[in-house]
């Protein structure tokens, strides 16, 4: 980055990056811990882990104790915002703040740290907001599942939450924080018009003291590196959740974002559904009227990477859906696009990674994303001069290889058909060939191989 930038990494294994911003009236903060679901039965604790982490601290020989209340009065004061978020993979403890509270907000998140307050009574409002277990997942989350357990095999993000033996208690939760919320792995990025080297020196001396980790919870990797081939289709009885609409999800191969293919691919997923007028939504819901929801996104964490499908319908039009999709991708995969598509898609896609950083806020949710996933701070910067490169002859040879049916997995949901809702693999089909017990590992060296 060309702007003043402190990293380093504490002997405590916790990684501070500071970017100085100028001016800027506000500091933002980051902290990000790996918090993947690695087993189902640990979804309660994660979730009220979350949901009662900051509410409170312990006291001790020279600090007092802090309630809910006295937190927020004292972030209040500070001209703070506090909050939390759980992904997939991270759990994110995010601040924003007065630049001159920084000194005050890092002492703060110092506290809510390493003298945490698990009480009953936070833990019981935490419970009350949160649904019962075992959750019964939603038809999209089902069919997602069926769809990533099909096509990459068995895996945290596949299996649904399960309840604990025992209702989670705050012990549990001193527990969960001891082996979750440790330095070891984690990233704390901070936005400042203050030098670096004295905010990372601050930092050093809040936080040298934090221990433990690193927490193993961290996704594993998918089985499989690309998609299994096939179709999957789940029926719902008419009046179940999810009733009255037919969804159809679809993975097809894709690589990370440092990967030589990811630019030419972005712009030909963008072509084919990123956006209203995309090939997808002309063709699905325009000129077919099949659907009324229709998108396609890359995807990817430290599980893996792919291309997901989305198109939500009328009942009893899934089989339709599945069938328009595989035909247009088909077409795609041969055809390519026009040179005009590859240049809408190409300034779509630029604009787009320059309003990820339209404001300080945004751009230290950025900045730490990057930080976390091992990428360089300046990676969206030189990802827009990557996409300017882009070739339309390399658009059209990544739609070849990764829009290629025949690679992709595709999973229904409709509430027609018999009234058991379990998955069920469908026949092979022309666009489904059987499945090669050799075919895992040819794909993963052919997508290991391919540059376009």
């Amino acid at each position: 980055m060309n702007r003043e930038t402190s990293d380093t990494t504490l002997a405590n294994g916790l990684r501070v990056v500071v970017v100085r911003t100028p001016g800027a009236p506000l500091a933002e903060v980051r902290l990000v811990l790996p918090y993947a679901r690695t087993a189902p039965h640990l979804a309660e604790a994660h979730e009220l882990l979350a949901a009662c982490l900051g509410t409170g601290t312990a006291a001790g020989p020279a600090r007092a104790a802090r309630t809910r209340q006295d937190v927020a009065d004292h972030t209040a004061d500070l001209g703070a915002e506090l909050s939390t978020v759980v992904t997939a993979e991270s759990l994110v403890m995010a601040a924003s703040v007065l630049a001159p509270g920084l000194p005050g907000v890092l002492s703060l998140l110092t506290d809510l740290l390493l003298h945490p307050a698990y009480r009953d009574r936070e833990l019981a409002l935490a419970r009350r907001r949160t649904a019962p277990f075992p959750r019964v997942p939603g038809p999209r989350q089902r069919l997602r599942g069926a769809l990533l357990g099909h096509a990459f095999g068995a895996h945290p993000l596949v299996d649904a939450p399960t309840a604990p033996a025992t209702a989670t208690t705050t012990e549990d939760l001193h527990a969960l924080h001891a082996r979750a919320v440790v330095p070891d792995g984690a990233v704390l990025l901070v936005t400042t018009s203050d030098r670096p080297d004295e905010v990372s020196g601050r930092v050093r001396e809040l936080l040298g003291s934090w221990s433990g980790g690193p927490s193993g919870l961290v996704l594993p990797p998918f089985a499989r590196r690309a998609p299994r081939p096939g179709r999957v289709a789940l029926t719902a009885p008419a009046g179940s959740p999810g009733a009255g609409q037919a969804l159809v999800l679809c993975a097809a191969p894709a690589v990370p974002v440092g990967h030589p293919a990811h630019a030419p691919l972005h712009l030909a997923q963008s072509i084919l559904g990123g956006s209203a007028s995309s090939r997808l939504a002309r063709r699905i819901r325009d000129r077919h009227g099949l659907a009324y929801a229709v998108s396609a996104d890359l995807r990817g964490n430290r599980a893996g990477d792919w291309l997901e499908i989305a198109c939500a319908g009328a009942p009893g039009t899934a089989g339709r859906i599945a069938d328009e999709i595989t035909r247009l991708l088909e077409e795609t995969a041969g055809e390519g696009f026009s040179r005009e598509e590859v240049e809408r898609a190409r300034a779509y896609a630029s604009g787009f990674t320059r309003f990820a950083l339209a404001t300080r806020t945004e751009e230290a949710s950025a900045l730490a994303g990057f930080a976390a996933a091992g990428l360089p701070l300046d990676w969206l910067a030189t990802y827009r001069n990557r996409l300017a490169e882009v070739t339309h002859r390399q658009v059209a040879e990544a739609a070849g290889f990764f829009f290629d049916p025949a690679r992709a997995a595709v999973a229904t949901s409709d509430d027609t058909g018999p009234a058991d809702a379990t998955p069920q693999d469908h026949a092979p089909d022309r666009h489904a060939p059987e499945h090669d017990p050799h075919h895992d590992q040819a794909q993963h060296e052919e997508n290991d191989r391919w540059t376009p």
